[in-house]
């Protein structure tokens, strides 16, 4: 009689803490680097951002790592292994180099991860132009969300494992929806931002007219 595999392990224990210690390094980057006066969406912002970019270059440039030039996660050793062969016992995929999440892997690392210390030096600078690359940046966080799952929930989720409460709720649920919410409220942001400015213009261009 074959036994439930554990709930939660070892290796979840420090890949979590390792997540907590990626963000509690991106809220103290942000403490020393944004100015006194920032205003609380501005924390928020550069804490996400911090913690994204962290989490782009390390956790998921490791992935690409081990899933590249004939290599895959399954049959690799390492800590960083270690905590991706965990992530695949809840979605298959990422243990043996699916060709399409490692292409969205390459877009996320190398041009998400870089926009986010991008617009983290515009906001240490209060350069309002971090507004339109934070639009851009959140449509590729959501987009590589839709296509890394909905190639799955067409075909009936065979690679997804959702028997096992941490691995579907936490691994498979909660570390992707936060990509899917927090992108979303910070185009609202953003928007409302680039609008306003727009058409604060639009009126002083309007008024010299007259």
């Amino acid at each position: 009689m074959s036994t439930a595999p554990p709930i939660f392990t070892a290796t979840s224990a420090y890949s979590l803490a390792f997540v907590a210690g990626v963000g509690l390094t991106a809220y103290v980057a942000a403490k020393v680097l944004l100015p006194k006066d920032a205003s609380w969406q501005d924390r928020f912002t550069f804490v996400w951002l911090a913690f994204d970019g962290i989490i782009h270059y390390t956790l998921e440039g490791s992935f690409l790592y081990y899933s590249m030039f004939g290599r895959q996660v399954n049959t690799s050793s390492g800590p960083m292994a270690q905590m991706w062969k965990e992530y695949a016992a809840a979605d298959f995929r990422w243990g043996v180099s699916d060709p399409t999440v490692v292409s969205l892997e390459l877009l996320t690392v190398f041009g998400v991860g870089t926009m986010c210390f991008y617009v983290l030096k515009q906001l240490v600078q209060g350069d309002p132009a971090r507004h339109y690359w934070i639009i851009v940046l959140s449509t590729s966080e959501i987009y590589g969300g839709w296509m890394t799952f909905c190639p799955e929930w067409l075909t009936g989720s065979p690679n997804l494992e959702t028997g096992n409460f941490l691995y579907l709720w936490v691994y498979l649920f909660f570390m992707n929806v936060i990509w899917v919410v927090i992108p979303l409220w910070l185009m609202y942001e953003s928007y409302g931002h680039i609008t306003k400015s727009l058409r604060f213009a639009q009126t002083v261009a309007k008024a010299k007219k007259n």
